[in-house]
């Protein structure tokens, strides 16, 4: 199935060639009815000769409406361009047919309307007019065939002409991943809430489970209807309406994109490559009206290479929306300025960073990625959003899942994109540029060698306080630390550079030796030290002292002693309540509490209630259990 667009000047006699045609009425409202004027979008659909089933949409002709014309030209695979035989060429013909070559429209078929009130010698005139028009443009040699609604003159021959143009119109793409542009909300009595559109790249069923975006809520299918019959399932490339369960007409929009959840992107900016129409010209960080399937939205533009884009040129530029849109690489943009058509262009990148204007590498990379083949789009996006994995992307490009994959293969094997697997078994892997790679390498290098600088005495960086400033997620931070393993070491919660060991000047090695001496005296009385806190962390780091908490900081020696005493008091079973473990080490409350909570910790003892136990041997710290200080093994 095929949906024709309809677009043309205000009162050139669309909606009376789509009743001609098809015997339905596409305007609804009364206002339309009444004024004999399309306000917004009208729907009807016919069979050709051929049996081939099409859907139409009527789109308005006033300038006052043209947005909604581009709400419904967007996803059609022709477009029918009516022109009146009796008044010709008119500036909404020129406008619609700029946006048509912006869409990049490449079917289209001519209707001159009206012949039964013009003169043959005129509309032929008209019709000569009308193919100088075309000259240039994306529907360039378009078949015209004249018609008049009132005495059918033509009609036949206009449906031959459908059909055999139909022909050479590339099927609807299935790509397992259906998204339908909202294009009308309504409530119908004793069904709730339904969304019209056409559905693009995927097939929806009767049960299946959408999600609005940008920031609308997920609904069930409830039923679905082509043509006013209710079907099971609903086909890409068809004009569909969808009852929705569960969720108000209050909660969606024209604009929305129904789709699987999680499978599409809120946009708040992307790149594009801006064609400017004849007369009109672009200047850097102009407010414009941004157009997008039946979504518009207001944003800002950055132009890339100047502070202009002239009438009729071309140049890169990156939209800043004020509010988000669903949208994804590939997809078609018109630019309008106070009702005023001025540009458009393909996205080629979806929420990219903010580049610097007038960067060489940043233009020729982004013409490069105007190529369009599935290997460019993946670099577009992986470039904007790495590091990234495959289920991201998939959600974001326009291409099937397998070729998808297949391109990122081709990327890794031509070195330009580096896949990383990190974590479980079967986990998907991180994908990220080599480029990117090396800046994170450099980054953290710099990060680290910053650190060690302030902090000499420090063994690692903490792996929270690395990570925030790479801003990273921590799956990406996770999956980068295992692709630069050889560079850098991970010891508990911290990293540092492979080479790096912290060296204590002259005076704190003095200041070292003289705590170390004072606390191997002091025993399992350690008075509170008020020394340099840094120093400090760093012998407890080095394995020297140890940090019981509660301010008891003691010997490594002493704590093994400890160790000893506590072992052969709990030996066979016993237990041990904190006084009796106070008056066996001959020390404080205090400190006999830290000890015993610091071999807690260490899986040497268990608090169960009031008492302690020992845990089973294989949880006891190795050096502590097996190697104890040398003056209690020569005792």
């Amino acid at each position: 199935m095929y949906v024709i667009g309809t677009a043309g000047h205000v009162d050139h006699g669309k909606s009376s060639l789509i009743q001609a045609l098809s015997g339905i009425n596409p305007d609804r409202l009364q206002e339309e009815l009444e004024r004999g004027l399309t306000i917004e979008l009208g729907f009807a659909w016919l069979s050709l000769p051929s049996k081939r089933e099409i859907s139409i949409v009527d789109v308005p002709g006033h300038v006052r409406f043209v947005k909604h014309m581009l709400a419904g030209i967007g996803a059609v695979d022709l477009v029918l361009l009516v022109i009146a035989a009796d008044e010709g060429v008119m500036p909404q013909t020129k406008e619609h047919l700029e946006i048509i070559d912006l869409l990049e429209v490449r079917h289209a078929i001519v209707a001159l309307t009206k012949t039964d009130i013009a003169d043959e010698e005129w509309t032929m005139l008209v019709e000569g007019e009308v193919r100088e028009l075309l000259d240039n443009t994306s529907i360039d040699g378009a078949p015209i065939v004249q018609v008049s609604s009132v005495t059918g003159y033509g009609l036949d021959e206009l449906l031959r002409v459908l059909d055999e143009t139909l022909v050479n119109v590339p099927e609807p793409v299935d790509i397992d991943r259906p998204r339908l542009g909202i294009d009308r909300v309504f409530t119908m009595q004793g069904f709730g809430t339904v969304v019209t559109g056409t559905l693009l790249g995927g097939r929806l069923s009767i049960g299946d489970t959408l999600e609005a975006v940008p920031d609308g809520p997920t609904a069930r299918i409830r039923g679905l209807q082509t043509h006013q019959q209710e079907v099971e399932e609903a086909l890409p490339g068809t004009r569909v309406a969808v009852n929705l369960a569960g969720v108000s007409t209050d909660d969606l929009g024209r604009g929305q994109v129904l789709t699987k959840p999680g499978s599409m992107l809120r946009v708040q900016a992307f790149d594009l490559r801006i064609r400017m129409v004849t007369g009109r010209a672009l200047t850097h960080n102009l407010r414009v009206a941004v157009h997008t399937g039946a979504a518009e939205a207001q944003g800002r533009v950055r132009i890339l290479a100047d502070d202009k884009i002239e009438s009729g040129k071309e140049g890169w530029a990156q939209v800043v929306l004020r509010s988000p849109l669903a949208c994804a690489t590939g997809d078609l943009v018109v630019l309008r300025v106070s009702d005023q058509t001025i540009g458009g262009g393909r996205i080629v990148s979806t929420n990219p960073p903010r580049h610097r204007r007038r960067d060489m590498a940043l233009l020729d990379r982004l013409d490069s990625l105007a190529t369009n083949t599935p290997e460019s789009k993946l670099l577009t996006q992986i470039e904007s959003v790495e590091p990234t994995n495959l289920p991201d992307l998939i959600k974001t490009v326009e291409l099937k899942a397998s070729d998808i994959q297949k391109a990122l293969d081709n990327l890794v094997k031509d070195g330009s994109v580096v896949a990383i697997t990190a974590g479980q078994a079967g986990a998907s892997p991180i994908y990220l540029t080599k480029t990117r790679l090396e800046i994170l390498r450099q980054e953290t290098k710099s990060t680290l060698d910053a650190y060690h600088k302030e902090f000499p005495l420090r063994f690692t960086m903490p792996r929270e306080e690395l990570r925030s400033r790479l801003n990273l997620e921590q799956r990406d931070f996770a999956a980068v630390l295992v692709e630069l393993e050889l560079e850098f070491t991970s010891s508990g919660d911290g990293i540092s550079e492979s080479d790096w060991a912290p060296i204590p000047t002259a005076a704190q090695e003095n200041n070292r030796e003289e705590i170390l001496r004072l606390l191997s005296n002091a025993g399992l009385q350690p008075p509170r030290l008020s020394n340099d806190p840094e120093l400090l962390a760093y012998l407890v780091a080095n394995g020297e002292i140890v940090d019981c908490g509660n301010d008891v900081l003691i010997s490594i020696d002493t704590l093994a002693d400890a160790e000893h005493s506590v072992r052969a008091l709990l030996a066979d079973g016993k237990q041990l309540s904190l006084a009796e473990a106070r008056d066996a080490l001959g020390t404080n409350r205090r400190v006999t509490q830290a000890i015993l909570e610091t071999l807690d910790a260490r899986g040497i003892t268990r608090r169960e209630g009031e008492v302690r136990v020992l845990t089973p041997s294989e949880k006891a710290n190795p050096l502590l259990s097996e190697n104890p200080s040398p003056e209690h093994s020569n005792s």
